[in-house]
C-alpha cells in the first residue's frame, strides 16, 4: 500500500526548482568567463583560469544531481555542494591571504564577492536543501 498523505520529498521540486536555475545560471556565467579567460589569457593567470573551469564544472554537475533527484543524484549532489563548499573557503581564504597565488579573479575569490558571494551562499543552500529533503527513515 502506498502512503499518499505524506508528499514525496525530491530535490528537484518546490524551492528546489529555483535552486537547480541558480546552478544553471552559475554554470553558464562560470563556463564563459573560464573559457574566455583560458581563450585569450590563460598565460597570465593559470591556475586562477583553470580553478573557474573547475567552479563551471562542479555547478553544472551540480546542477545535474539536484534535477536529477533520486539516491544517484542525491548523492552526486551532495559530493559537488561539499566539494564546492571546501573549494570556495579554501581559495577565499588563500585569495586574501596571498594576492600573489592569484593575479586574476576566480569565481571563488574572496569567497565570491565578484559574484555577491552567492558562490559561498549557493553550497550552503544546496546543503541545506538536500538534508531538508532526504528520505524519511525507515
Amino acid at each position: 500500500m502506498v502512503d499518499t498523505a505524506t508528499p514525496r520529498r525530491t530535490t528537484n521540486r518546490g524551492p528546489g526548482r529555483l535552486l537547480i536555475a541558480v546552478y544553471i545560471l552559475f554554470a553558464i556565467a562560470a563556463t564563459s568567463r573560464a573559457l574566455l579567460q583560458i581563450v585569450t589569457k590563460f598565460d597570465e593567470a593559470p591556475v586562477a583560469y583553470a580553478l573557474s573551469a573547475v567552479a563551471a564544472l562542479i555547478y553544472i554537475v551540480a546542477a545535474i544531481g539536484l534535477a536529477r533527484a533520486g539516491h544517484a543524484g542525491r548523492r552526486v549532489a551532495l559530493v559537488c555542494c561539499s566539494v564546492e563548499l571546501v573549494g570556495v573557503v579554501v581559495v577565499g581564504i588563500l585569495s586574501l591571504a596571498d594576492k600573489a597565488l592569484f593575479p586574476d579573479e576566480t569565481v571563488w575569490s574572496q569567497f565570491g564577492s565578484g559574484y555577491g558571494y552567492i558562490p559561498l551562499l549557493l553550497p550552503l543552500l544546496g546543503l541545506f536543501w538536500l538534508y531538508r529533503t532526504r528520505p524519511a527513515a525507515r
